[in-house]
């Protein structure tokens, strides 16, 4: 495998690109302005850059469930907004990750697919009927490519 490095001119040549590409990206993902450990309520506080902030129970988040009071609170938000970090216990989580955890996001995907495949337009109608009346849905012929993700 041959080595190419870049020049310095090269990469100072894509540096504006990058920060266009950060510019949009802090305009719709959610970005941490701040992140604090809620004592008593036993919960990750976040306020994010666009003034919206979020409360995030610790029982909901494994990796911090084991830890104490103190190690939690120890959090620090990544200087680009999208992570937090605790150095004390090796662990960086993000925050777009950690919203979807909090809303759900996979289940309600699987509710919404569930929905679609009750459907009942007239193609499948005809679809389930013609297959119906040749035994039933046909069987799957050969294995299936699965491809990693």
């Amino acid at each position: 495998m041959a080595n190419s490095s870049l020049t310095d001119r090269q990469i100072l040549a894509q540096v504006p690109g990058a920060r266009e590409r950060g510019r949009k990206l802090r305009a719709i993902e959610p970005r941490a302005l701040a992140a604090r450990y809620d004592r008593p309520a036993r919960a990750l506080a976040v306020e994010l850059i666009n003034g919206s902030s979020f409360r995030l129970p610790i029982k909901l988040i494994p990796a911090l469930r084991s830890a104490s009071a103190s190690e939690i609170a120890t959090v620090e938000v990544s200087p680009s907004g999208e992570g937090l970090h605790w150095e004390s216990l090796d662990l960086d989580l993000s925050v777009p990750g950690l919203l979807q955890h909090m809303s759900g996001a996979a289940n309600w995907m699987r509710q919404l697919a569930s929905h679609g495949g009750k459907s009942r337009s007239p193609a499948k109608v005809r679809a389930a009927r013609s297959n119906g009346a040749k035994g039933g849905r046909p069987k799957k012929t050969g294995r299936r490519n699965r491809v990693a993700a």
